[in-house]
């Protein structure tokens, strides 16, 4: 795996999914399933697209339903092999027992951004579901960026969004009240507008955005080009940056990382077996390479 410097490539995409106590059980389960579908190749059941490690500070942890999952790393494992991951998640549930006590996957989130501006070489993507953006507002994460929650949180979320402009002294962040996922950092040409299946549904009324129609993945793009000095320059060093709203919102902000990390007949196929149908959402910040 060091020798990777794409995610986009016929083998496994190393995923680190961070569960802290009482965790929402769907947040979690919702994604996985998505990910655990998707197939490199529809008619080989060996070409898994995704490989999936779970981290937590316990090797047992109890969903906020009741439920026990078994962790495979300790939160300091997953520090020390953040390098080896091209997509962090952060899930929703016991999100105000997390900020309140300034613990784990805080500190995890940062470091992911962390190694991504350190080495920008690599295609690496943040995804959150439901509360979990409030974890990310709370590291700062979404300075500059555009980004969702849970439509009950809203509030919440942008005041955590506001205290860490101050606090840090950044960019404030665009809330986006009814998207079902926000991307950020999307580096993949545009193309024919009418034919891409990544819509911005509405402008950000709160000011005038880099938003652009979507994303074409690596397999259905004969010239993607991408320029690593470019990446750099972005934000958290062109860490793709994602936020959905509640559980069902998680599994669409899946099927698109489906889309374009593997490819949109991928992610069609997977949201057909589970029989989801899939809703787009917004993409901002998007460049031609």
């Amino acid at each position: 795996m060091a020798s990777k410097t794409s995610a986009v490539a016929d083998e496994p995409i190393e995923v680190l999914i961070a569960l802290q106590p009482k965790f929402n059980l769907l947040d979690f389960a919702g994604p996985l399933e998505v990910l655990t579908t998707a197939q490199h190749d529809a008619n080989d059941p060996s070409s898994k697209a995704f490989e999936i490690t779970i981290a937590s500070g316990e090797p047992k942890v109890l969903s906020e339903q009741g439920v026990i999952v078994g962790s495979q790393v300790s939160w300091k494992e997953a520090h020390d092999r953040l390098g080896d991951f091209d997509v962090l998640v952060v899930v929703g549930g016991g999100t105000e027992e997390v900020l309140k006590e300034k613990a784990e996957p805080l500190d995890l989130i940062t470091a992911f951004s962390e190694v991504q501006k350190a080495d920008p070489s690599r295609e690496r993507t943040l995804l959150s579901v439901c509360t979990g953006s409030l974890l990310l507002a709370q590291q700062g994460i979404l300075a500059g960026l555009s980004a969702t929650t849970h439509p009950d949180f809203i509030i919440k979320f942008e005041n955590l969004c506001s205290q860490a402009a101050v606090r840090d002294l950044g960019e404030r962040t665009d809330v986006i009240e009814d998207a079902r996922y926000v991307v950020n950092n999307l580096r993949f040409e545009l193309g024919d507008e009418d034919e891409n299946p990544y819509i911005r549904r509405k402008s950000d009324a709160r000011r005038p955005s880099n938003a652009r129609k979507g994303s074409i993945s690596f397999k259905g793009s004969n010239s993607r080009r991408e320029s690593i000095a470019r990446r750099a320059a972005m934000r958290l060093g062109g860490l793709r940056v994602i936020t959905s709203g509640g559980v069902a919102a998680g599994m669409d902000a899946a099927l698109y990382l489906v889309g374009v990390l593997v490819s949109d007949e991928t992610a069609n196929e997977v949201a057909r077996i589970m029989q989801l149908s899939f809703n787009k959402g917004i993409v901002v910040d998007g460049i031609d390479v």
